[in-house]
Order: C-alpha cells, then sequence, then structure tokens
C-alpha cells in the first residue's frame, strides 16, 4: 500500500509528532501535469472520483495497473484542452490524517489546517513534485489555502470549492432543516444511518429527487454510500472530533493572504448556491480578499458539488490549469469587476497599513461581523441542544415497576 510517513520529509521542530503519522495516497494517470487533491472533513481520497475520472482519465490507481489489475471499463479519454489522449496529467488524491487509511492521531492539538497542509507539502516531497495544481474541497480547501501560504512557491494553481474562511463561518445555515440534520448526524451510529443524513448534507433535494430511470437518485446514492462507508469503516471518534477541530480554528490572516496574492497564481473559488453547510457569501468574501487572482464560480449544486455537477466542475478546473499555463494575466480571468464591494475592500485592506495589513474602518467592520455571527451561533447552540434533548426525552417509554413509573 502506498504511504507518505510524514516525519521523513520534514526537520527540526516540524517533525514534533509526526515521526509515525502516515498518509495513505493512491496516484492515477501518468504525464507532466501534476495535481493534488485534498478532500475534506470525514472524506476519502476516492471522494474525487469524479475529478480523478475527468483528469487523469482513469479511476484505476497506478499502482493497481502495476499489478496488472486494471479493468478496461474504468478507461476513460483524460479531458486535454488540446483533445489529445491520455497521458498529460497526474493525480494526487489522500486520505487526511484521521480518516481512511491515515494515521489517526489522538490529540486535538495534532489536528489544525497548518499541520494537515504540511502532511500535504510531505506528500509533495514524497512524490518527487516540487509544483503542482492543488485543488481542496471543505476543509480540504481550507488545509489547500494554508499550503499556498506556507510555500507559494510550490503552488501552480488554487482551486477552493465550497470553502469557507474557517472559524464560525462553519456554522451552517441556521433553520429547521439544518438543526434536523445535525441532530440526525449526531445520532447515527451505524453505515446506514450515516448515508441517509450524508444524502441531506451533500446534495440538493431538487437533484435528489430527479427520477433515474425507474428510481430517484436518493436510492440509487443510498446504495453507494453505504458500501462505500461499510468499506472505509465509520470515522474514528479522534479523528472526526480532530477534523472538526482544525475547520473551527482554521483562519487566513492578513499576512498569508497576502503571501497567496503575492505570488500570483491563479485560482478558481467554486460553491454550490444551495450548500447547506459551506455558506456561499463567506467563499464569495474569501474570493474579494484574493482579487485580482480569483474568478467565482456558482453552480447549481450542494455542498458536494462537484459530485452534483461533475462536468460543470471538470471543465472549471480544466480551464485553471490551461489558463495557468498560457499565463493568462489575473486581469482577464478574475470576474469580479472593479467596483464591487469584494475588491474594494481588497484593496482597503491590502493597501493601509495597521498591525493587520487593514484600515482601522474594516478592521472595525470585521469584528461587528464576527461579533453577530458569534451571537447567532451561541443562539442556534442553544436551539440545537434543547432540540436534541427534547427529542431525547420524548424517546423515552415509562416502565412500570410495582405501582410506580420512572
Amino acid at each position: 500500500m502506498p504511504f507518505c510517513y510524514v516525519g521523513s520529509y520534514q526537520t527540526g521542530g516540524e517533525t514534533g509528532g509526526n515521526n509515525g503519522i502516515k498518509i495513505f495516497y493512491r496516484n492515477y494517470g501518468y504525464g507532466p501535469v501534476k495535481i493534488l487533491m485534498i478532500i475534506g472533513l470525514a472524506g476519502t481520497h476516492d471522494s474525487w472520483l469524479p475529478q480523478i475520472k475527468g483528469l487523469a482519465g482513469t479511476a484505476t490507481p497506478n499502482d493497481d495497473q502495476l499489478s496488472g489489475t486494471d479493468r478496461d471499463d474504468d478507461r476513460l479519454t483524460a479531458v486535454d484542452r488540446d483533445g489529445d489522449d491520455e497521458g498529460r496529467v497526474e493525480v494526487c488524491a489522500f486520505d487526511n490524517r484521521g480518516m481512511g487509511r491515515s494515521s489517526v492521531p489522538t490529540k486535538k492539538s495534532e489536528y489544525t489546517t497548518r499541520i494537515m497542509a504540511k502532511d500535504a507539502i510531505a506528500l509533495m516531497d514524497h512524490l518527487g513534485w516540487r509544483k503542482a495544481h492543488v485543488f481542496g474541497h471543505s476543509m480540504g480547501a481550507m488545509i489547500a489555502c494554508k499550503l499556498a501560504a506556507l510555500v507559494p512557491d510550490r503552488v501552480l494553481s488554487l482551486a477552493l470549492l465550497n470553502v469557507t474562511g474557517g472559524g464560525y463561518e462553519c456554522f451552517p445555515k441556521l433553520d429547521r432543516q439544518t438543526f434536523s440534520i445535525a441532530i440526525r448526524f449526531l445520532k447515527a451510529k451505524t453505515p446506514e444511518q450515516r448515508a441517509a443524513v450524508d444524502l441531506d448534507t451533500h446534495y440538493s433535494k431538487e437533484y435528489l429527487e430527479e427520477y433515474v430511470g425507474p428510481n430517484t437518485r436518493r436510492a440509487i446514492l443510498y446504495q453507494e454510500y453505504v458500501k462505500g462507508i461499510s468499506a472505509s469503516g465509520m470515522q474514528l471518534n479522534h479523528g472526526f472530533d480532530g477534523q472538526i477541530n482544525a475547520c473551527w480554528t482554521h483562519k487566513m490572516s492578513q499576512t498569508e493572504l497576502e503571501s497567496i496574492r503575492s505570488a500570483g497564481f491563479l485560482i478558481s473559488v467554486i460553491h454550490g448556491r444551495h450548500d447547506i453547510i459551506a455558506q456561499l457569501y463567506y467563499a464569495k468574501r474569501l474570493a474579494g480578499k484574493l482579487q485580482p487572482f480569483a474568478r467565482m464560480i456558482e453552480l447549481h449544486g450542494g455542498h458536494l458539488v462537484s459530485h452534483e455537477r461533475t462536468e460543470e466542475v471538470n471543465q472549471a478546473l480544466v480551464e485553471l490549469i490551461d489558463a495557468s499555463e498560457r499565463n493568462v494575466s489575473p486581469y482577464d480571468w478574475t470576474n469580479f469587476p472593479m467596483e464591487s464591494p469584494g475588491w474594494a475592500v481588497t484593496r482597503i485592506t491590502f493597501g493601509c497599513t495597521n498591525p493587520e495589513g487593514g484600515s482601522r474602518l474594516s478592521f472595525m467592520v470585521d469584528i461587528l461581523e464576527k461579533l453577530r455571527l458569534f451571537l447567532i451561533y451561541f443562539l442556534g447552540l442553544f436551539v440545537l441542544v434543547f432540540e436534541y434533548l427534547r427529542r431525547g426525552l420524548r424517546s423515552l417509554k415509562p416502565v412500570r415497576v410495582g405501582s410506580a413509573l420512572t
């Protein structure tokens, strides 16, 4: 099995706690174009299969091909701007620490997006990749941002799918549907229960209720999810708690954002309009802070828009690679108008000189926004806990013991 031992590629203080950490990965396809894919919370490397198939032209890992287990029905034509067959792209996807076949540290402190970005950098070193296009989804997009800030000279382009800025921005949309999903998620103890709630988390309702032949997509995907979760196993508590910690503690400083912008590579921020987990507003906000290098792409889909709108997402990724290779000017790449609020905020933030790199006005606006969302978060948390306890009490049935009820 292909593993990267993180501590082997880190020196000095970077190796602290990482000497025994191993990251499971898989490579697909062959070619000079290198793509590193970083998946999100509770996801495994094969969550990227729709993009792997479209970009590398195969769903069969290279190590399986070498061992003679390649299957002809998995071979596809790789997407290539010149129309050539496969042989231009190599993709690497991996399981983050805390999930799948990778190590599962027991301490929450061993899960941050910075630490996990260093896992990804160690994997690039292990593969011998000096530079790569880096694509991340959800938590994986947060990790991709940290990677880009840590080693901007090793990033050819950056794709951020269904991303937020971390911290309070991770809190989902506050409504009855979200509360119901959250309660079901907390109660899910079997692959069947987890599959059912994952569908409502990942996809738009419209997509799930579409018929494909005699069955709805929900029924078809449910069977696939149960099979996939059963194969990889339910995520261990240490891994889930640790990855949640990575999301809640994630933050991109102005210095880190400036490091990304100064590198000059192109960025695509891709998001589903109906994402109830990562809200579209925050993705737009991040894209605005990365101007003029970012293009904002909104698609009709949910949190797993890469599955729901596979062709559109793959095309967007191909366009990003193509534009990077042709050295397209960021001013020709971005679709943010000069007069847009996002652009204006970015220009203020990076053009002034307070300790955070922004103006006093933008600093105060950010503080007020955080305070507002902080209050919303605790109100939502209170309602969620209350609803959870209410439903738990309702599920208790009285048992007669003698003349007393307990």
